[in-house]
């Protein structure tokens, strides 16, 4: 790697039929962040009446998926029984484990109405020690992620520990992952506390350590050493990161695993239809065959 203090990852769009999805991770030649190995920018989209997003019961193994919104609703619901819809400002983590199955939807008021969305998908890779655990989900409300509060600036925990605030989220190793909204002008330092680190610019104009950072770019930060985030125009961040993975994992449709074992009985569960079912949404999606 150059002697750059950071590396820009640039997002591959893919429209979901009506909105569009910037895929950030997994990356070249950072395919993960930490713990994160997948990164899904959603929207912003506008959908009118009687539209919404619907993705259908699908299963994971390996992770825990990490939704948090902007703007919009989505219902979750999970093999666990949960039904939880999510509002901006919250976080819903599902550790999936040795496996479960969810769906997400617009909600049918929403529906009904249209709405505007957008928000991010995330995936952390769970250690190994974790990988065949029980599944199991969280939902946090806003109010309930630790808030630090500057002249202009705004920071929230979403996941894991920062600026000496740690959120109620479950996470398995150390993480970062903290909302950032900064007026034009102001600047914070992101301190070199966790081992890899990335700033993903949503919306405005940043530069990171005094290089500029377009807008729906991540920067992944070369050196473990304190960095100046810096807002040209009021701007919308988030930070991304944590302690560097424990080997390598694979990715496979919606698995992720530390062998090809893992991925290999997986996909035979599904393809048998052994994952457990997701109470109220009885929808399948076969197993790709590609």
């Amino acid at each position: 790697m150059s002697a750059s203090p950071l590396f820009l990852l640039k997002p591959h769009t893919r429209d979901l039929g009506g909105f569009s999805v910037r895929r950030v991770l997994p990356g070249m030649p950072h395919r993960m962040v930490g713990p994160f190995i997948f990164f899904d920018h959603m929207g912003p989209a506008d959908f009118a009446p009687g539209t919404g997003i619907d993705v259908r019961p699908h299963p994971h193994i390996g992770l825990a998926t990490v939704t948090y919104l902007f703007e919009g609703e989505i219902v979750h619901r999970d093999s666990l029984g949960t039904v939880q819809s999510i509002a901006p400002g919250d976080v819903n983590w599902m550790t999936a484990g040795r496996g479960i199955v969810h769906s997400e939807r617009t909600a049918p008021e929403l529906r009904r109405t249209g709405a505007r969305m957008q928000g991010l998908q995330t995936w952390v890779a769970l250690p190994k020690k974790d990988e065949l655990a029980h599944p199991a989900f969280s939902h946090h409300p806003k109010a309930t992620l630790p808030l630090i509060s500057a002249p202009g600036v705004e920071l929230r925990v979403v996941a894991g520990s920062a600026f000496g605030k740690r959120s109620p989220a479950p996470v398995l190793m150390q993480t970062l992952f903290v909302g950032v909204e900064i007026d034009a002008g102001r600047t914070f330092e992101l301190e070199a506390e966790h081992e890899e680190r990335a700033v993903y610019a949503l919306e405005g104009d940043v530069t990171v350590s005094g290089t500029p950072l377009p807008r729906q770019h991540m920067a992944v930060l070369a050196h473990r050493e304190a960095v100046e985030v810096k807002a040209l125009t009021r701007a919308r961040l988030m930070l991304v990161g944590g302690e560097k993975m424990d080997g390598e994992r694979l990715i496979w449709w919606n698995f992720v695993a530390s062998s090809r074992e893992l991925l290999e009985e997986a996909k035979l569960r599904w393809r048998e239809q052994r994952f457990p079912p997701v109470p109220g949404d009885d929808e399948f999606i076969p197993l790709p065959e590609a």
